[in-house]
């Protein structure tokens, strides 16, 4: 990694450390905790913060083994239950600043700033009980969200109308799965349950959308390989996701091409049926050319020896990808990439750099279908995001 990682990562603690001292101050303090307990309830904070920090440190060191993958899933379900803790700490505290605030400017003017007298020890213990509320809700929903997100993938079904769709692919289906996150904590077990999904559903194409796998291609290929068994009568296709670069994307290029997937790399198939044909393009991830120059994701070329007047469709991994794909002249776009958000609040973080982030929109001209991940990454908890497969099947229509 480059100095400005570092840079940014060391930053990043700075922000986490911060927030780790603001909840264990909001804890320890209403708790009137003195002396060792005291001190032990600071070493119990300072274990929170640093136990998911352990194996991020030995993952981008290249450190992988089956000690850092149980340390990974330690990691994950406590930054997962900090996550939601903070969140309801932080919402608990606007209330009560806010609520402050109100009782200051509606007191008497013949009191000055004075507010209403409280019992202090009675304020204290309400701050305290509703701090083990908070914990203990939290803790709940991190039960409830890793049940969400290793839970059975749902199936969407939606149907997509393009007008200059030829009559030969009308209700043609394309199972689109994306956003695995093969790694630590998601292994060929889980792999196994989503291949036999999908083969399942039977679709004339499979599509992946990128991410694959959180780690090297030497220590995941027996937990990807359940992949190498799907098959569809006009293949199954690949595109990287940012994920890949950051595991090494052209050893998993190589290694998604032995598990039988057609990778585009800023390229296109021509589909036939019968008489007729539509075009189906692939593009590297957005953020492929900062990785590896020769990836720089572009639309354009991907689709400039594609046959005028077809049915375009594109995978690609960021919904973002639109802004550039809509000047190729694309019907539809298929991509991943943002979870559906996972789990809030960063569900709502998630719309900030893309324009969609789940379900079927239009874009101008253009259809985009956004999944919300058939796996997860980090924490591994979902809440009202359950993971998905789909089913994108294509029908004729013409334009009113």
């Amino acid at each position: 990694p480059s100095m400005s990682f570092f840079l940014f990562f060391a930053f990043w603690l700075s922000l986490i450390a911060l927030a780790h001292w603001y909840v264990g101050r909001r804890v320890i303090n209403a708790a009137t905790l003195q002396g060792v307990q005291r001190r032990v309830a600071w070493l119990v904070v300072a274990a929170i913060f640093l136990v998911p920090q352990i194996p991020f440190f030995l993952f981008i060191n290249g450190v992988q083994s089956t000690l850092v993958d149980v340390l990974s899933w330690a990691g994950y379900v406590v930054l997962g239950f900090f996550s939601l803790a903070l969140t309801f700490f932080v919402l608990r505290d606007l209330v009560i600043l806010v609520s402050r605030g109100i009782m200051k400017l509606h007191s008497s003017p013949n009191v000055g700033l004075s507010t209403p007298a409280y019992n202090v020890d009675r304020r204290r213990f309400i701050l305290h009980s509703s701090n083990i509320g908070i914990i203990g809700f939290a803790a709940a929903a991190t039960g409830y969200g890793l049940t969400e997100a290793r839970r059975r993938a749902t199936i969407e079904r939606v149907e997509v109308p393009l007008h200059n769709l030829p009559d030969e692919f009308d209700g043609f289906r394309i199972v689109q799965f994306t956003d695995l996150h093969v790694g630590p904590t998601i292994k060929r077990e889980f792999v196994e349950g989503i291949a036999e999904q999908v083969q399942g559903l039977k679709g004339d194409l499979i599509a992946f959308t990128g991410d694959l796998a959180d780690g090297s291609v030497a220590w995941l290929r027996d937990d990807v390989t359940p992949l190498r068994e799907l098959s569809a009568p006009h293949g199954k296709f690949f595109v990287t996701g940012n994920h890949e670069y950051y595991s090494g994307a052209e050893p998993w290029v190589k290694e998604t091409g032995r598990l039988g997937f057609d990778v585009l790399v800023n390229e296109y198939r021509l589909l036939t049926q019968g008489n007729s044909s539509i075009v189906l393009a692939g593009i590297t991830d957005y953020s492929g050319g900062d990785f590896i120059p020769s990836h720089k994701s572009d639309p354009t070329a991907a689709l400039a020896s594609a046959p005028d007047g077809c049915t375009r469709i594109l995978l690609a991994h960021q919904p973002r990808s639109i802004y550039a794909a809509k000047e190729t002249a694309i019907d539809l776009q298929l991509s991943g990439h943002t979870h559906g958000g996972q789990f809030f609040p960063w569900n709502h973080l998630a719309t900030l750099n893309q324009p969609y982030i789940k379900g079927l929109h239009r874009h101008e001209n253009t259809w985009i279908y956004v999944s919300r991940g058939t796996g997860y990454w980090g924490p591994p908890l979902r809440m009202g995001v359950p993971p998905e497969i789909t089913v994108i099947t294509l029908r004729r229509t013409w334009p009113f």
